[in-house]
């Protein structure tokens, strides 16, 4: 009996012994893992400053996620430590979380009533939640620009890291055409996190707009090494190798010499994007060049026109136009369109040989067109023109027109004056130079008779009245 008590008495120290052991190490684990703020929620004012100075720091190197995880560890373990609640809702109106936000600042109001720096927090958020709202309606709506004030003088005063108002300002930077703005904005997102999606895109499509496509590929092309399945990215990046395939075809085909497919190309390069105007610019004069080269005037015009609306300053688009309107045989059109050309590049030889061209077309354009007159192409054969001033001058002869004699010697006079100058070779060649011979015309048609057929025939005398007596044969 006494050797079982002992062996009692053995057993029991060393499961007490064991106890105490258990305790002394549960405890120094909860001294080594339990981070240092646990103590800050006690009578340690010491530790507490440490605690709000860590977090402090955090928020200046823009570590929001570690301040708030401090901070909601505090909170944890002394849910009446104020000035944590007041932290953790500054942080999460700054990044504009906003229902949160607003919580923790009522938590706040409730452990220190009446708060009036709280109360003005409070309300600046509000202000905050409902600006970013409105700018996000305005922005489907089209006021780009009033969307743009709400975001600056609001939000982003109130809520300087809100991630959500800064995409937006960018995508309204973009709606308002204003790239070179986009482009910075997003630079800062991207310093802070490099890996930032939305803003690779963003900025992607920025350099896009502004025609620099080789930076507008790296940035889609590092997007999609971090996300290969993202729908945007994927559309953008492969978006725009489709265009500059469209165009490598198009000018391809125009060195070629294959205009009618490098017209197909250009057009549908055009349709991919319309918004891209300053690629499109390009893609309209390729076009506007190509249609001139066929003889098409009125398409040309309307595509030289396009690049001209993009760019009222190209000037190889305003000789293209001038080009065109030659076609349409829009001569003061056509001069316009050149002069002004040559006027911003007098050097340019080329600009004033067209500018003449046109020129002088514009003066023979207010020339009689005896062939016109005649009725007879530019090509007809003498004995064709004589057969129609024949026709012409029995049908107009004052004699045979009594009852509208005046309209008639008129007439008259404009056929007869018609196949003077055709009917003659070299005044015909003269003319078709484009040479000015004033004098060409009615010849001695004052007195005596005008026979313009030669001999042979009958002969037939009308008598004029006012000094035009004269006879022909035929």
């Amino acid at each position: 009996m006494i050797n079982l008590e002992a062996g009692m008495d053995g057993v029991a120290w060393r499961g007490f012994v064991y106890t105490i052991f258990i305790l002394n190490f549960v405890f120094a684990c909860q001294l080594l893992l339990l981070p240092p703020l646990v103590s800050a929620v006690g009578d340690k004012p010491g530790n507490s400053a440490e605690l709000f100075e860590r977090v402090s720091q955090s928020v200046k190197v823009k570590r929001y996620s570690e301040a708030l995880d401090d901070l909601n560890a505090a909170i944890e373990a002394d849910p009446t430590l104020s000035e944590a609640y007041w932290h953790r809702a500054s942080i999460l109106r700054q990044i504009c979380r906003y229902e949160e936000s607003e919580k923790t600042y009522k938590k706040f109001l409730e452990l220190n009533p009446g708060n009036s720096a709280a109360e003005k927090e409070l309300s600046q958020l509000s202000q905050s939640q409902s600006a970013l709202d409105t700018a996000s309606n305005l922005f489907e709506t089209g006021g780009f620009t009033k969307a743009l004030d709400y975001i600056d003088k609001v939000v982003l005063v109130f809520s300087p890291a809100c991630a959500k108002a800064k995409l937006l300002k960018v995508k309204l930077l973009l709606a308002a055409k204003d790239y070179s703005s986009a482009i910075s904005e997003t630079g800062y997102m991207l310093k802070e996190d490099e890996n930032n999606l939305e803003a690779l895109l963003l900025r992607g499509r920025a350099y896009y707009y502004l025609a620099d496509h080789d930076v507008a590929i790296r940035h889609y092309q590092k997007g999609l090494r971090l996300d290969p399945e993202h729908g945007e990215l994927k559309k953008a990046y492969f978006g725009l190798k489709n265009l500059l395939k469209k165009t490598k075809s198009a000018e391809d085909n125009v060195n070629k010499g294959k205009l009618r497919l490098a017209v197909e190309d250009f057009k549908g390069a055009l349709s991919l994007d319309p918004n891209h105007l300053a690629h499109n610019v390009h893609l309209h004069l390729g076009l506007c060049k190509v249609l001139v080269q066929l003889g098409r005037g009125k398409d040309a015009l309307i595509s030289c026109t396009e690049a001209l609306n993009i760019d009222e300053d190209l000037i190889d688009a305003l000789v293209q136009r001038g080009e065109a309107k030659l076609l349409t045989e829009d001569w003061e059109g056509a001069v316009e369109d050149l002069k002004s050309a040559a006027q911003r590049s007098p050097q340019d030889m080329n600009i004033r040989e067209a500018l003449m061209r046109a020129e002088k077309s514009l003066k023979l354009s207010k020339r009689k067109d005896w062939y016109k007159i005649l009725g007879v192409s530019k090509t007809a054969p003498v004995s064709e023109i004589k057969r129609a001033y024949k026709k012409l001058a029995l049908q107009w002869h004052p004699d045979k027109n009594v009852d509208n004699r005046e309209e008639a010697e008129a007439q008259f006079r404009e056929i007869a004056a018609a196949y003077e100058v055709l009917g003659d070779e070299e005044k015909r060649t003269r003319y078709d130079r484009g040479e000015d011979i004033e004098d060409m015309g009615m010849g001695g048609g004052g007195g005596g008779g005008f026979n313009p057929f030669g001999g042979g025939g009958q002969q037939f005398t009308f008598h004029f009245e006012g000094g035009f007596p004269g006879g022909f044969n035929f």
